[in-house]
């Protein structure tokens, strides 16, 4: 009975043992899950006033089942809600989800940081050497100093036999001088080379300190993507993420050719980037969106009014002035900061193809661009826009006898002008730095290019009296008389507007009358302000007489004369 019992019990514990190897075959022959690290690059960048959405690709083989992708070394600055992952290959994948897991790091993830990091190290301590070696031979002029002085001191109570022969202190003298000559020539090298040393570390730390400012937080993001296989294969995956630190501003070259009247518009792009991450040979594309604005316009909050409490000692009425300023201040609702997705409107550069249809205009750059991540300005040819312009000559003598010479341009393009700096040229010689304010498609912009000493001005008083008028109501009459004479000193015809001004009465008693010019020649306008619009042919002169004079009751003082 016994021994049917220890049978039945080793029969039982051998189907046990056998039972629990079958989980741990099933689990053997399912693949196991390995996270894969895929090399990845920059294949392109949409750049926005104040942000960028880079673009990276990298091809991953892929088992059957589930695969986990790791993309490292991302910028800690991306935004994460950002995040979007797609893919095409031979394999039929599902993205399954993507997330970021932020790593730290010893060094600072900036390569060009770091190198100068590791520059400025190596100098320190090849300035620490000198200076060590500088401490060596001055203390070996030290002991250098104490052994002459002792070779030529007489210790008290020595006898005369024990002290030192005259040739030997002259030996000893000469040694040490000598040997203090090279000492002295070999410290003299080292506070050359210990000078070099400086200059060579204040000039790399001015290179870092002109790096954008780094956070404390040493990081750098991975991007974790977990994909479903049916079947092996590869795929070719794009990540795209926004990251702050980034932004592009518009400037211009404007090229005036005075004898086509025509102007040659360089539309140009300051880009500038910290992202952290150095974007080489990209697909640079310009965006005139601006997410941080939003996607909708604001609301306005109620602007009530209401009586002041019994209890305030000021008096009853309205509101005062400052609280209407609080409502008006009061922070936006929510939905106006909401985040706006944009559709990228793809726009041919070379042919300067842009659509009017669309909300915003992009400008896809035709030649891959490079801009490093040290936040310096990278500027990048957009268009080159020919345009008409109309040439005049503005003076204004009674201030400054001396023509100024203005180009009126419209902008036949389909291209925005944007806000941004502006070189004005005039037939290939600069003239003046100025602004370009926003100008669509279809309006048209002034660009002031400055004096033109080839236009001679005069502006002289002829004639000024004062005399009384009236029978029975005595009244003061003063007259002026000025001269203003132009000359077209220039080899071709030129159009000149000069301008010039009468007083304005501001009361009744005193009268104003302009005896010249004739009207149909300048016409004072309300504020007393009148043009002459010349055309002078090449060496010809004009004389534009003004003539006014200002009546008033007699014994009545007048300001402004």
């Amino acid at each position: 009975m016994e021994q049917s019992v220890a049978l039945w019990l080793s029969a039982l514990l051998l189907f046990m043992k056998r039972l629990l190897l079958i989980p741990t075959l099933l689990f053997a022959a399912i693949p196991a899950l390995a996270a894969a690290a895929l090399d990845s690059t920059i294949r392109a960048v949409t750049v926005y006033n104040d942000r960028a959405i880079v673009t990276r690709s990298a091809r991953a083989e892929l088992h059957e089942g589930i695969n986990e992708l790791l993309i490292e070394g991302l910028p800690a600055s991306l935004l994460d809600d950002s995040l979007q992952a797609s893919g095409n290959g031979t394999a039929t994948a599902t993205i399954l989800d993507i997330s970021t897991r932020e790593h730290f790091v010893a060094a600072t993830p900036d390569p060009r940081r770091a190198a100068l990091e590791e520059q400025l190290t190596s100098l320190r301590e090849e300035k620490r050497s000198l200076s060590d070696r500088a401490a060596l031979i001055k203390t070996q002029r030290d002991l250098i100093e104490r052994l002459q002085n002792s070779a030529v001191s007489i210790a008290s109570g020595v006898e005369k036999a024990e002290r030192p022969k005259l040739a030997e202190v002259q030996e000893t003298l000469a040694y040490g001088k000598a040997e203090t000559e090279k000492l002295n020539a070999a410290l003299q090298a080292l506070d050359r080379e210990l000078a070099v040393l400086e200059e060579q570390i204040s000039a790399q730390q001015h290179q870092l300190d002109e790096l954008p400012p780094v956070s404390p937080r040493r990081s750098v993001k991975t991007a974790t993507l977990r994909v479903q296989a049916s079947h092996a294969g590869d795929l070719d995956i794009e990540l795209r993420y926004t990251t702050p630190h980034a932004g592009w501003r518009p400037s211009y070259d404007a090229r005036v050719f005075t004898a086509d009247n025509r102007v040659e518009l360089g539309y140009y792009a300051q880009v500038r980037q910290s992202t952290g991450e150095d974007w080489e040979n990209v697909a640079l594309t310009l965006s005139t969106a601006r997410p941080s604005l939003g996607g909708h316009a604001p609301k306005l909050s109620p602007w009530p009014l209401d009586l002041l409490a019994e209890e305030s000692d000021s008096p009853p009425g309205i509101r005062p002035l400052a609280r209407q300023a609080e409502l008006l201040a009061s922070p936006a609702p929510a939905a106006a900061q909401a985040r706006m997705t944009f559709d990228l409107v793809s726009a041919d550069y070379a042919e300067a193809q842009v659509d009017r249809s669309a909300s915003v205009a992009t400008f896809q750059v035709e030649a891959p661009a490079t801009i490093p991540s040290d936040n310096s300005a990278k500027k990048i040819s957009v268009t080159t826009l020919d345009l008409e312009a109309e040439l005049a000559y503005r003076a204004t003598p009674k201030r400054l006898p001396t023509a100024f010479l203005d180009a009126s341009v419209r902008n036949t393009s389909d291209y925005p002008l944007l806000p941004g700096k502006m070189s004005v040229f005039v037939d290939h010689g600069f003239v003046a730095s100025s602004r370009l304010e926003h100008t669509s498609p279809g309006d048209a912009f002034n660009l002031a290019l400055g004096a033109d000493e080839g236009i001679a001005i005069t502006h002289k008083q002829t004639r000024r009296f004062t005399e009384q008028v009236g029978l029975m109501t005595r009244s003061t009459r003063n007259s002026y008389e000025y001269l203003i004479t132009v000359k077209n000193n220039k080899a071709g015809p030129v159009h000149l507007i000069v301008s010039d001004q009468v007083p304005v009465s501001r009361n009744e008693k005193i009268s104003v009358k302009v005896q010249a010019p004739a009207a149909r020649d300048a016409k004072p306008d309300a504020e007393g302000l009148l043009e002459w619009a010349l055309d002078l042919a090449p060496g010809e002169t004009r004389e534009l007489p003004l003539k006014f004079s200002i009546e008033y009751p007699q014994g009545l003082s007048v300001s402004g004369l």
